[in-house]
């Protein structure tokens, strides 16, 4: 590598590059992460990352792929924010451990507490839901999930089944859904299970190191929030904002994309100008007077797009 400026003007140079796409304010009492390193690079990535406000974990990613970048290329560039999949680690295609394929781009995906409202929505021409039923009873869960497949029959919908996998497999839907801690919890049994089904798999990511966590296991999509605040769900991040989506879109960009959280109409075109193909929506589609008209509005709004 050519003689490069020490790492503190690296960490300036890149945070002045990216402040305007990628700087979120940090969490309260984030905390930052000091590494004794010989690599310049990763020392200034470091260090800028968390000035721009990655949660450690994520900063830590940023670096190790910005000093990969450089050993591949062999120059430091504050302008190249780290895309290259392989210098964040990620393995060639086609995987043996893949899970079944879904379409690239699923368009609007309607995420919904209960089987009435999934089946609703099924009905209404969305073409990507998944029930979000949220129980301890397994008679209930195992109703409520039978109940969904059987309500979808004859829609064209494609219906994923938040957490309950077994449930799932045994009615026959189209995909499991998993959050990080669903992931952490499941067996290799459990995933070799869903996999031998044929059924496709999503997984939920939140930053760098779970979208990395997640991308190991090949699934069929990988969901990326939250975009914007949403009082839906108490997150443990800060909202992405559509800068770092970009950012995540570029190195997915061989693996479906689901973006959610806090997404309007009015946001939409900032969210598919990205690159993801696909969008999470619960309240503006449950809130709408008419149903069949907001879903209308929402898949030409996509599609145009």
């Amino acid at each position: 590598m050519s003689s490069t400026p020490n790492p503190e003007q690296m960490a300036r140079a890149i945070v002045e590059a990216h402040r305007d796409t990628l700087a979120l304010p940090l969490q309260p009492h984030a905390e930052r992460v000091s590494v004794q390193t010989g690599d310049e690079v990763f020392t200034a990535a470091l260090q800028a990352a968390q000035a721009l406000g990655f949660v450690p974990d994520d900063a830590l990613c940023v670096a190790r792929a910005w000093s990969q970048q450089v050993q591949r290329t062999g120059a430091f560039d504050p302008l190249q924010w780290p895309d290259e999949p392989a210098d964040f680690g990620m393995a060639p295609f086609p995987r043996a451990n893949a899970f079944a394929a879904c379409p690239m781009a699923l368009g609007l995906y309607a995420v919904m507490p209960d089987a009435e409202w999934t089946i609703r929505m099924a009905r209404a021409g969305v073409p990507t839901v998944q029930l979000r039923f949220k129980s301890t009873d397994a008679a209930a869960i195992r109703a409520e999930v039978l109940a969904t497949v059987a309500g979808v029959q004859g829609t064209g919908a494609r219906l994923f089944i938040n957490d309950h996998w077994q449930e799932a497999i045994d009615a026959g839907a189209y995909g499991v859904h998993l959050g990080q801690e669903d992931l952490q919890a499941m067996t290799p049994a459990g995933l070799d299970a869903i996999r031998s089904a044929g059924l496709r798999l999503g997984l939920s990511t939140h930053g760098y190191a779970e979208m990395l966590i997640a991308e190991r296991h090949s699934p069929s999509y990988i969901a990326m929030g939250a975009v914007f605040p949403t009082t839906l769900k108490l997150m443990a991040t800060a909202p992405q904002g559509t800068g770092r989506l970009a950012a995540y879109a570029r190195l997915l960009r061989d693996v479906p994309r689901v973006a959610i959280g806090g997404i309007d109409l009015v946001r939409l075109p900032a969210v598919l100008a990205s690159g993801v193909g696909s969008v999470g929506v619960v309240r503006a589609l449950m809130a709408a007077p008419d149903l069949a008209a907001a879903v209308a509005t929402w898949k030409t709004a996509i599609t145009s797009s």
